[in-house]
């Protein structure tokens, strides 16, 4: 599959064979302008329903073809959030809990059943203490839980997550990682664009690495993140990966390279055990 926006010289996307199995966190990395943004487009139907130019190829969206979607249908199927949270918010409604129910408001939703889902997402988010608040004068953090929060509330089998931490400091980015594996428990399929790749290895099920337009790597998280290859594109690995490979290069190998803290700590722990038995 390929896609060229109108206009444009180069395509955006060039031989893509791809395929995300449903339930699972997809994590998606590559440098800037490596077609991620473009994938996320089009799994959400923006491509080619607004986004026009020549595509390519077949897509599927849970066995049914892109093109056969109608978008009003596609977009209450597949749940969106972006990567700036400053402009995830409506504003035109005045407190975060009407903020929350305003897609559901779209789709027609009941006002008893509507005030029960916002009710139960505030509770499960834990944003009680800003449920009043004006959504226009909170965090960026606040906002992009806002913003998690309308779209647990609406129920989309899938959601499309395009660089969610990018304006946001590191407690502010696991509490979004945290949402986001909390969405995977509840059985939806996730596609997960992202550049903080630690806590993409921590959460994500699969990692597909795109290079200018291309899919160069895609597999299980550990086998591609673990691999050789994996720097070969510009993507940094964990630290704690890296961390293993240096150890490694020193002659003081791990038992096994580590792409999860748990796992370093716990590889560490027993060759300091190790050493401490040998005195």
């Amino acid at each position: 599959m390929g896609f060229t926006y109108a206009y444009a010289e180069q395509p955006a996307l060039v031989g893509i064979d791809l395929q995300l199995e449903e339930g699972r966190l997809h994590g998606v990395v590559g440098l800037n302008s490596s077609g991620k943004t473009t994938l996320c487009s089009l799994i959400r139907g923006v491509i080619p329903h607004f986004h026009h130019g020549d595509l390519t190829g077949e897509v599927v969206i849970l066995g049914r073809p892109l093109l056969d979607w109608d978008p009003a249908e596609l977009s209450r199927t597949i749940g969106c959030v972006f990567d700036n949270p400053f402009t995830q918010i409506s504003g035109i409604r005045e407190t975060v809990f009407e903020e929350i129910a305003i897609g559901l408001e779209n789709l027609g939703v009941p006002r008893d059943e509507m005030i029960e889902r916002v009710e139960s997402v505030v509770e499960q988010l834990g944003i009680e203490a800003i449920v009043e608040k004006n959504p226009n004068e909170l965090s960026g953090g606040q906002r992009q839980k806002v913003a998690f929060a309308s779209i647990i509330a609406m129920d989309a089998p899938v959601v499309v997550i395009d660089e969610p931490t990018s304006q946001l400091d590191p407690e502010a980015s696991e509490a979004v990682f945290e949402i986001i594996e909390g969405l995977k428990h509840r059985g939806k399929s996730i596609v997960l664009a992202e550049h903080k790749i630690d806590l993409l290895a921590q959460y994500a099920d699969t990692i597909t690495v795109m290079n200018e337009g291309t899919v160069v790597m895609h597999g299980p998280t550990r086998d591609v993140v673990g691999s050789d290859e994996f720097g070969a594109y510009g993507v940094v690995p964990p630290e704690v990966t890296e961390l293993g490979r240096r150890l490694a290069a020193a002659g003081k190998p791990l038992d096994r390279l580590p792409i999860k803290r748990a796992e370093a700590f716990d590889e560490i722990s027993v060759r300091i055990g190790r050493s401490t038995h040998a005195h």
